[in-house]
């Protein structure tokens, strides 16, 4: 039987460490690639302000806030999913939490790039190439395990 308080609790750890190094890593990439830091973030928010706000240039409430906490919500929503698949385990080592930390990040990438609607993918794609939208979910791999390991048990 799943403990699902304890899984909430931990995913809203590992997936606020996916966040943060997803964030910082699309920051980065933006730059490499010639543009501003913010838009990655500000392209998520294209759900609610359209296709053009990846254009936005500037942090501002409008777009970076919206984009940061739906950016947020959906690393605790993927973390839910990693922190379950790791309840399921019987190992708990690093290499098994990086495992299933980059298979729901893979999931999370079909998903979100070719499943569910358009208007609800991160968005990325309007602002950093291919090649930095597989970054940021490479980067998101890498803050579920980071995450995953901080929040395994002591024993393990």
């Amino acid at each position: 039987m799943f403990d699902w308080i304890s899984i909430g609790g931990r995913a809203l750890v590992s997936g606020s460490v996916a966040s943060a190094v997803s964030t910082g890593a699309l920051a980065l990439i933006a730059r490499t690639e010639g543009r501003h830091a913010v838009q990655p973030l500000n392209a998520t928010s294209h759900w609610v302000h359209g296709e053009r706000a990846g254009y936005t240039r500037n942090a501002d409430m409008r777009h970076t806030l919206t984009g940061y906490a739906t950016h947020h919500a959906s690393a605790v929503l993927w973390a839910f999913v990693f922190e379950t698949l790791r309840s399921a385990r019987r190992k708990n080592d690093a290499v098994s939490i990086a495992g299933d930390a980059a298979a729901v990040s893979a999931l999370a990438a079909v998903v979100d790039y070719g499943i569910i609607p358009r208007r609800l993918s991160p968005g990325w794609e309007t602002v950093v190439s291919p090649r930095g939208v597989a970054g940021g979910f490479a980067a998101l791999a890498l803050g579920l395990a980071l995450g995953g390991m901080a929040t395994r048990p002591a024993h393990a």
